[in-house]
């Protein structure tokens, strides 16, 4: 049963989208600024009664189109805003209104269940997060397919990330970033060792660095989460493994996925060159705090983790360089793009056409594109602008990491393949971080192949 608080909540949403703010262009603009709010579920209940929206009209055009998107990420709620104001700018006779929603991560989710579910309340387009999303395509999915605004560029776009929201041939999602996995050394460590990073090809010569590392800095190699599964998954992946098969059948329990784990109990246990993260995972503030005061001699995330380092761990600018995965043999598989939020049009939205241009234009357009990297240093779903110059322009990333990254992530475009998100996905990837990795690496109450033994047999019973 929902408590009373959910209930209010949920009636709350059905009867109002979003509270916005008064928002108007000046008299001498041909444009529509987009009106953008940050609501918390909190306040939406007492947003229902007193929400004014207002927008003046472009000149030469009509009113703007008022549209609806709700997100959990205050960084995707600038982006898109930016993207609103851009549209605006690029089309004075087909002005649009963006009203934005600010969630907590579950309210977000939660929401947008209840108002898919009672046919009422959702909004035009919808930020879900990749451990979400086989929620949203159980049964007929009440997201609209997105084939017409992705089919025509898929030549440009690296389809793997596609894949990934995808359903009986169908797109239903758009996701900000690649998610190319990488290393990310801390350079004055590896220097103080000896160590030559462009040297580190595979896992082993990964293993013996560290071993170095640690034998004339004192320092760990790496961190690894234990309360999370960005430390885990990437090498699964490069296993050509998964918690889940394409068919939807599980396989975390896979003979393949016991050895990832494995190597990465012996990195902490054995060899001692890795170390729990402190807080757990690798976006607690202790965490941040102690790479910043050069903990480690580096960690392995997907790309979109280079804003971290910007913005919670400056001090390490200019130390930080950025390199491939190892691999499991020098020439085997590199990996699967990770994490990721895939953007949706829900059925219920009112000018469904025209929040399709919107999306595409946001995020598969050049212009939107190169925002994804200027604006939120992530690996834009377009490979054929990974190398345009405008990727070198001077930023807060290129400031940090030097010019060179992508001319790297270039090379591994063609080598990524997508993860299988199946219905039981979420309920997998909870399973994981909340009991395979705790249990095997820190509490070491289970070996790795028990420990995904008994996560498997539980994803079973729930098929």
């Amino acid at each position: 049963m929902r408590s009373d608080k959910m209930k209010a909540l949920s009636l709350a949403v059905c009867v109002l989208l979003l509270a916005v703010f008064s928002a108007c262009a000046p008299a001498a603009s041909t444009t529509t600024t987009a009106a953008v709010t940050t609501t918390t579920a909190a306040e939406t209940a007492a947003a229902a009664t007193d929400a004014t929206t207002a927008a003046a009209p472009a000149a030469g055009g009509g009113d703007p189109v008022k549209l609806s998107f709700w997100t959990f990420q205050n960084a995707h709620q600038e982006f898109m805003a930016d993207a609103a104001n851009s549209w605006n700018e690029a089309n004075p006779d087909r002005p649009i209104e963006l009203e934005i929603g600010v969630y907590s991560y579950d309210d977000n989710h939660n929401n947008l269940l209840i108002s898919l579910q009672s046919g009422t309340g959702a909004p035009d387009i919808v930020d879900i997060e990749i451990g979400r999303f086989a929620n949203y395509l159980k049964g007929t999915p009440q997201l609209l397919p997105l084939n017409d605004i992705v089919e025509p560029l898929q030549d440009k776009l690296i389809m793997s990330r596609f894949e990934n929201y995808a359903k009986d041939g169908s797109y239903y999602g758009v996701d900000y970033h690649v998610g190319v996995p990488a290393i990310y050394y801390n350079t004055e460590i590896c220097d103080a060792a000896g160590i030559d990073i462009d040297a580190i090809k595979t896992w082993d010569q990964y293993a013996e660095a560290g071993k170095t590392v640690l034998e004339k800095t004192g320092v760990p190699m790496t961190t690894l989460e234990v309360t999370e599964h960005w430390s885990f998954y990437p090498l699964v992946t490069q296993k050509n493994s998964d918690w889940l098969g394409a068919d939807g059948s599980v396989t975390l329990d896979d003979a393949s996925n016991a050895e990832v784990l494995q190597f990465l109990y012996d990195m902490m246990y054995d060899s001692q060159i890795a170390v729990p993260a402190p807080g757990g995972f690798h976006h607690a503030e202790e965490y941040y705090a102690f790479m910043e005061g050069g903990g480690a001699a580096s960690v392995w995330m997907p790309q979109w983790y280079m804003n971290r380092f910007t913005d919670y761990m400056p001090a390490l600018n200019g130390k930080i360089a950025v390199r491939p995965l190892p691999r499991w043999e020098e020439n085997g598989v590199y990996g699967a793009g990770l994490g990721g939020t895939g953007t949706s049009i829900t059925n219920q939205s009112k000018s469904p056409e025209l929040a399709k241009e919107f999306l595409s234009f946001a995020k598969l357009s050049t212009e939107g594109s190169l925002k994804t990297w200027t604006m939120l240093g992530f690996d834009p779903l377009r490979w054929d602008i990974w190398t345009m110059d405008e990727m070198k322009a001077p930023n807060k990333f290129t400031e940090f990491y030097g010019t060179g990254v992508f001319d790297m992530l270039v090379t591994l475009k063609d080598q990524l393949h997508p993860i299988h998100v199946g219905e039981l996905y979420p309920n997998a990837q909870t399973l994981v971080q909340s009991s395979v990795v705790f249990k095997v690496l820190s509490e070491k109450s289970m070996s790795p192949q028990e420990a995904l033994d008994a996560a498997a047999q539980e994803l079973r019973a729930q098929q």
